[in-house]
């Protein structure tokens, strides 16, 4: 749709927080591998009521089957089992060339330390014995899938002179799930950053053109790269040097030769704190945020129920809005950021005098100056909140008009942002079919007559034609 991408570029800027990171996304899928019929009852119970969809296999052949043709999160299996114990199915999984990466939890009456390791070196995640089920299963397993959601398909880069020890570790981390990227030297990493942000970044130490010290400089130089965890990875163990790269930002420090599943482990470990460290930070600023927007709607709720006629104007025009976005295919966090912008475009209005904002007749001139005054307002008082950044255009902008003639900068078209195009027709319906001290509200079908003659001159066609689609479809209900 026209004009689409100026909101979105607009919004783009500030993520806000998702949470279809971790297990919001969709219902996780798990299967079930064990040969009792009671027990994966049970546990198909118990899974189902975190909103898991469970399948079932009753042995590790008909396992292996069953994730040939199917995709899960996680895999919770007995070991004990007839054609197929546990260790083998498992064993076998993890050879599999593209489901190796799917976590398991051993879940078995054989508690001997040597069966527990034995689980362990075969691939399982998690041992739990048969005998702590209740206590400790559905934890393990929101804790398995909150982290395997927050790491799959996360992008290394990683960074080192040898094809060899370049092509060991991309095997070893795509088997556990990343996707890799690499290079050959710092430089090629650093015209490789210029394309793409990689969500860790493993490099060797010493390398031509560009080594591991100055590859790290530079990054974390860089404000959009410097909070990617850096790791380097190098055979010089010198004290000194470990703590100089540290300096320079790196997150840790690995001495070669090392094992390969310790590398992958280490990055697991850094990028799972990583994320969850970003999540927390995320819920802490929404949660500021919605209360910041809570105070902020209940000075404009405060503000319109002082005017019989003004009462609940914001609301009707956030639903109006939400409509129009719905109309467009927005996207459920683009809908929400105008559901905001709905309920605080009039903002501004804290700011106009009480004699001119609640007088009962049409403004004189000089009133009319000072009111068109509010667009401004509403604007600056949101501009130092920088989470709400992306709401400001409907702010400022939702009186401008298509044909220029609007306020309060005369913006015409397309130079009028989305945002504030969508809350105009919204907007306008809401003043038509409201009571005014000096004109009864239009009714229904005549203030659809004049939005949809007033497209194309004050109001935007596109944002038009979606509020009447979305009037049309609320009364075919």
């Amino acid at each position: 749709m026209n004009g689409e991408s100026d909101y979105l570029h607009q919004v783009s800027k500030i993520r806000q927080p998702n949470l279809s990171d971790p297990l919001t996304a969709s219902s996780p899928r798990i299967l079930i591998v064990d040969d009792s019929p009671t027990i994966r009852f049970g546990l198909k119970r118990d899974l189902g009521q975190m909103g898991a969809i469970v399948t079932e296999a009753s042995d590790g052949g008909e396992g292996l089957n069953i994730v040939d043709s199917q995709d899960f999160d996680l895999i919770i299996t007995d070991i004990e089992m007839p054609r197929m114990d546990g260790f083998t199915f498992c064993s076998k999984l993890k050879s599999h060339p593209t489901k190796n990466s799917i976590p398991v939890v051993m879940l078995s009456s054989k508690e001997k330390e040597e069966d527990i390791e034995l689980g362990f070196k075969v691939g399982a995640a998690s041992y739990i014995k048969k005998s702590n089920t209740k206590k400790y299963l559905l934890a393990r397993v929101k804790e398995i899938l909150d982290k395997n959601s927050l790491l799959k398909g996360r992008t290394i880069l990683i960074v080192d002179d040898s094809p060899a020890v370049r092509n060991l570790i991309e095997k070893a981390l795509t088997k556990a799930g990343f996707h890799v990227e690499s290079a050959e030297n710092g430089r090629k990493a650093l015209e490789l950053l210029s394309r793409c942000t990689p969500d860790m970044i493993l490099s060797d130490l010493n390398m031509p053109e560009l080594d591991g010290s100055g590859l790290c400089k530079n990054v974390h130089a860089n404000k959009d790269l410097s909070q990617i965890p850096f790791i380097i990875m190098s055979s010089d163990g010198d004290r000194a040097t470990m703590r100089r790269l540290l300096q320079y930002g790196a997150s840790a420090y690995l001495v070669k030769p090392f094992n390969i599943e310790q590398l992958v482990v280490t990055a697991e470990r850094f990028l799972s704190d990583h994320f969850s460290r970003i999540l927390r930070e995320r819920e802490r600023l929404e949660s500021e945020r919605q209360f910041l927007i809570g105070s902020i709607t209940s000075l404009i709720l405060a503000l319109e129920a002082r005017d019989q006629y003004t009462r609940g104007h914001s609301e009707s025009v956030s639903a109006f809005v939400v409509d129009i976005a719905r109309e467009m295919s927005l996207g459920e966090e683009l809908i929400e950021r105008v559901k905001i912008a709905g309920k605080l475009h009039d903002l501004g209005k804290i700011g106009i005098r009480d004699d001119i904002l609640l007088k009962p007749g049409p403004l004189n001139e000089e009133e009319w100056k000072v009111l068109k005054l509010h667009p401004l307002i509403g604007a600056e008082i949101l501009a130092p909140i920088q989470s709400l950044a992306d709401i400001i255009p409907a702010l400022s902008s939702h009186h401008e008009r298509i044909d220029g003639k609007g306020y309060p900068g005369g913006l015409k078209g397309e130079r009028i942002p989305l945002l504030a195009r969508m809350v105009a027709v919204a907007d306008t319906y809401d003043a038509l079919t409201s009571d005014r001290p000096y004109r009864k509200g239009f009714s229904n079908d005549d203030a659809l007559t004049l939005i949809e003659n007033l497209q194309g001159s004050q109001l935007c066609p596109d944002c038009v034609q979606c509020f009447l689609k979305s009037i049309q479809r609320k009364m075919q209900i």
